[in-house]
């Protein structure tokens, strides 16, 4: 991330932060996204080095664009999230986010930020439930070179506690440190509602809905 202050109107927060407003996935915003030409949009997220870069191409409209290092996503959670906060945060609260994806709706209850979509939406992410959180807490990064893998495992089953890590090195991320496309799939599969805690020191709440989409929320804390 060392050329990051080199781009004009590069906003950086965290998402899923703790209550302390420690940890958090790191997310590079544009809200003038369309001012930056679509060729110069990869390489941008390349060198930032984010998990992922939003370009926001119309902010009345919420309408955005996700890239990770090597490539850009439907729908990615930890940016939706972001997004919706940092545009709420410069006085435009929005309803709805519009990845390429679909409509996602958002809402705001307190200190959290809420997303639903559905859960296909998400990229493939390849589950694997081990056997306790110190087996997570041991698996090297990424575990293997190729794929996008959650590794999970009960923190509380009774409570919702889940510990997971996860590993895209396909997209040029050998650990996401809180990946909320993850959350709403781990959450439609078991049908309840759940807290992850991911990486070094994020939280995300998930649970399902009715309608078949899932909604994740966390904090978020303004990085610069």
């Amino acid at each position: 991330m060392s050329g990051a202050r080199e781009h004009p109107g590069l906003e950086v927060v965290r998402v899923f932060c703790r209550e302390d407003g420690a940890g958090g996935n790191a997310l590079g915003v544009f809200l003038d996204g369309g001012a930056i030409a679509e060729e110069e949009r990869q390489p941008i997220a390349t060198e930032l080095g984010f998990a992922e870069t939003v370009f926001v191409d119309d902010l009345e409209r919420a309408e955005m664009r996700i890239f990770t290092p090597r490539a850009e996503l439907p729908l990615a959670g930890h940016p939706l999230v972001g997004t919706a906060w940092l545009i709420r945060e410069r006085g435009s609260p929005p309803d709805v986010l519009r990845p390429p994806a679909g409509e996602v709706q958002v809402r705001f209850d307190g200190e959290l930020t809420y997303a639903a979509a559905r859960p296909e939406w998400s990229p493939p992410w390849d589950f694997t439930r081990l056997g306790s959180p110190a087996d997570v807490d041991a698996l090297p990064a990424p575990p293997a070179e190729t794929g996008e893998m959650a590794m999970w495992a009960w923190l509380d089953e009774s409570a919702g506690l889940v510990r997971a890590r996860v590993f895209a090195p396909d997209d040029g991320i050998d650990e996401d440190e809180a990946t909320g496309s993850a959350a709403m799939m781990l959450t439609a599969d078991l049908g309840r509602e759940i807290e992850i805690r991911q990486g070094r020191g994020s939280v995300i709440y998930a649970r399902p809905l009715d309608d078949g989409r899932a909604e994740i929320s966390g904090r978020v804390v303004l990085e610069r």
